[in-house]
């Protein structure tokens, strides 16, 4: 029996690369001995790439849609895909031909070979710039310091899982703030990484600014470490030990308490700004929680194409 291939892609605003992508894509798949659908999941797109897709659809039946009714996300829209996709295998990639086709048939090849997770591996990007190389590496580095779990650097969301290990992250990975190729990574099962090189956008821009980039570091942190929070702790050591170096001063010196007005004005600056530091960061583990408690929907699809073909 003829297997059957899951593409998951994420669009958003991609109106310029996805018919591109449609055609480099399915001229590689077409290759394969793989039966294979491409589930389209626009994450709200404001330009015409629902317009773009649904021609898609309606010339090729392998081509499918899940719409949502607005924009929740790159995470969401990869879960929604793993949600909708039938496939033994899928395989997980952008729109914008930064992850390449062409590395489909060694994936599949490794799926034979019996791997249940594949994660894709960036060996270079050129194209991502200084600033951002620099940080993605203090990222993995920092997560992989105060993490229990270990993070492979430079994993992407190009990504390729069974049917099994998808049903897993399906039912038992329904956060509402994630990090899913962070659950890819650590869920288990046979795995082994494959490396690629990332091409340029075939069209417009990167959609994660600095600031989103920021946001979701820090949400990832807190997600998989509960270091923060134990900086109380360490605050408090280093709180005492300060304060029994004032009081050593003093007796020592016999000049009473320490002189200065600005020696007092930066530690109380020092001790008040450490304080507020790690309320903040209870506040965000709560924020977390709060939107753990809510459980609204992690998407809503407004509409969907050729899904139940």
């Amino acid at each position: 029996m003829e297997k059957l291939l899951s593409v998951v892609v994420s669009v958003y605003n991609e109106e310029k690369a996805l018919e591109e992508f449609y055609r480099e894509t399915t001229g590689v798949l077409d290759t394969t001995s793989w039966d294979y659908e491409l589930i389209f999941v626009n994450d709200g797109s404001t330009d015409g790439s629902l317009k773009v897709l649904a021609h898609l659809a309606e010339s090729d039946f392998r081509a499918k849609i899940v719409s949502f009714s607005r924009n929740f996300g790159h995470e969401a829209a990869m879960i929604a895909g793993l949600d909708y996709s039938r496939g033994d295998a899928i395989i997980c990639m952008d729109a914008d031909l930064q992850h390449p086709p062409e590395c489909i048939p060694g994936i599949l090849k490794l799926f034979e070979e019996g791997y249940e997770v594949i994660n894709m591996v960036r060996t270079r990007n050129k194209t991502a710039g200084l600033i951002k190389n620099i940080t993605s590496s203090g990222f993995y580095w920092l997560i992989n310091h105060i993490s229990d779990v270990h993070f492979e650097a430079n994993a992407s969301d190009f990504f390729a899982v069974s049917r099994p290990v998808a049903q897993v992250l399906k039912n038992n990975y329904r956060e509402k703030v994630r990090f899913l190729r962070g659950y890819v990574q650590n869920v288990g099962f046979k795995k082994t990484t494959m490396e690629y090189e990332a091409r340029a956008r075939v069209a417009g821009e990167s959609k994660y600014s600095m600031k989103k980039l920021f946001v979701f570091s820090l949400n990832t942190i807190l997600c998989f470490s509960n270091m923060p929070l134990k900086l109380g702790i360490y605050a408090g050591i280093f709180s005492a030990l300060l304060g029994l170096a004032v009081m050593a001063y003093t007796l020592l010196t016999r000049r009473g308490a320490p002189s200065g007005y600005a020696t007092i004005v930066v530690l109380i600056c020092f001790m008040f700004a450490m304080m507020f530091v790690l309320i903040g960061i209870i506040g965000e583990y709560i924020a977390i929680l709060f939107s753990e408690l809510k459980d609204r929907p992690v998407y809503i699809v407004e509409r969907t194409e050729n899904i139940d073909r």
